[in-house]
């Protein structure tokens, strides 16, 4: 799109490893991101998003492809000429300076004069005021993340990226952390990439998610779209928690969606998010989440299965069941006072709205 914030078109990064083989780290990727848009990169170690990450900044040059950032081309163009803000893991705030001039070190080596508004805007921004007279020794973890976020939005880049910025903080601060984080971007209305291998923090943080595995890119969507209608068994599994269960095709059904058996005992209707409609008896998947499935006293009229494990984790209770001899099965039921709980072992009836589970290609 050519007012778009950035374009990666047919990006790939090689690398030779050291037995003289090459790889791809980063595979034909190809992705425009909207001005003032939050997009999170998700995957697991080693899936290519810091590596496609590091292309965007400048850090790595791409093997193959273009990238564009705001109508230029700046596949080749140094670091310090692309105007883009860098959040690492690693906060690298200066030990000896205060936070005022730890945010105002980036104006100053650009030879700013007048720039105190400016840092003083920026400080109240991530809701530092009248911390600026202190040191980084002095703050929390999640207060020198505010420093590092508000050193980077003082230079007023055109295009800030961020990897893996709160893995340095615990659990409760993280998530504290990442609703500020949206605030601020939403409220500066600036184009923002997000690294991280966190699923919670990509559906929190982000207007769309780019899901890569193994130098790919799996699937582009909002999360939304990501949760609900994954492209592939790796992100229905990658996202949450999904179960996924073998079934042999049967028929196609109107409105796209087909019939699969299960087992023996059980077919299921629901739709068809696969590429081509399979052949009769060709294996597919049935994917659905933990949280669509209810779980009550063994009948004749549900899925048949036998609870393996039971956990109680205060607002719901998860589920462990084997099913059909061989399958294990995952439910999350909400707790309540009155509930019936199970124990291992207990022969339970399993049942879910068809309209929350989709097939998939085998």
């Amino acid at each position: 799109m050519a007012d778009a914030a950035l374009v990666l078109k047919d990006v790939t990064k090689t690398f030779r490893e050291s037995d003289g083989n090459l790889f791809n780290a980063v595979d034909t990727v190809n992705i425009s991101v909207e001005k003032g848009e939050m997009v999170a990169f998700l995957g697991p170690s080693g899936c290519g998003k810091t590596t496609t990450l590091r292309m965007i900044a400048g850090f790595e040059i791409p093997t193959s492809g273009t990238i564009t950032i705001a109508g230029k081309d700046m596949t080749n163009v140094p670091v310090n000429e692309r105007a883009i803000g860098f959040v690492f893991q690693n906060y690298a705030l200066f030990p000896h300076m205060t936070i005022y001039n730890n945010v105002g070190y980036g104006l100053k080596a650009r030879g700013e004069k007048n720039i105190h508004d400016k840092i003083v805007n920026a400080l109240k921004l991530v809701g530092l005021s009248g911390d600026e007279n202190r040191y980084p020794s002095q703050l929390s973890g999640g207060e020198q993340q505010r420093v590092a976020l508000a050193r980077v939005i003082v230079m007023e880049p055109s295009l800030l990226l961020m990897d893996e910025p709160l893995s340095n903080l615990d659990a409760k601060l993280r998530i504290y952390m990442r609703t500020e984080i949206r605030r601020i971007q939403k409220s500066l209305g600036i184009t923002c990439l997000y690294v991280t291998h966190d699923q919670s923090e990509a559906l929190t943080v982000s207007d769309r998610i780019v899901v890569m595995s193994r130098g790919k890119v799996e699937q582009i969507g909002t999360p939304l779209e990501i949760y609900s209608k994954p492209s592939s068994t790796f992100v229905a599994d990658f996202i949450g928690q999904a179960n996924i269960i073998s079934a042999k095709m049967q028929a196609r059904i109107d409105n796209g969606k087909i019939t699969a058996s299960i087992s023996a005992a059980n077919t299921v209707t629901a739709t068809w998010l696969g590429s081509d409609v399979p052949a009769q008896n060709a294996d597919v998947f049935l994917v659905v989440r933990p949280e669509n499935i209810s779980v009550r006293d063994a009948g004749k009229t549900a899925i048949a299965a036998t609870v393996q494990n039971s956990v109680f984790v205060g607002s719901h209770v998860e589920y462990d069941m084997l099913f059909d001899g061989k399958a294990t099965i995952k439910a999350s039921v909400d707790f309540k006072p009155d509930m019936q709980l199970y124990k291992n072992g207990d022969g339970v009836s399993l049942a879910f709205d068809e309209s929350t589970a989709l097939f998939l290609n085998k």
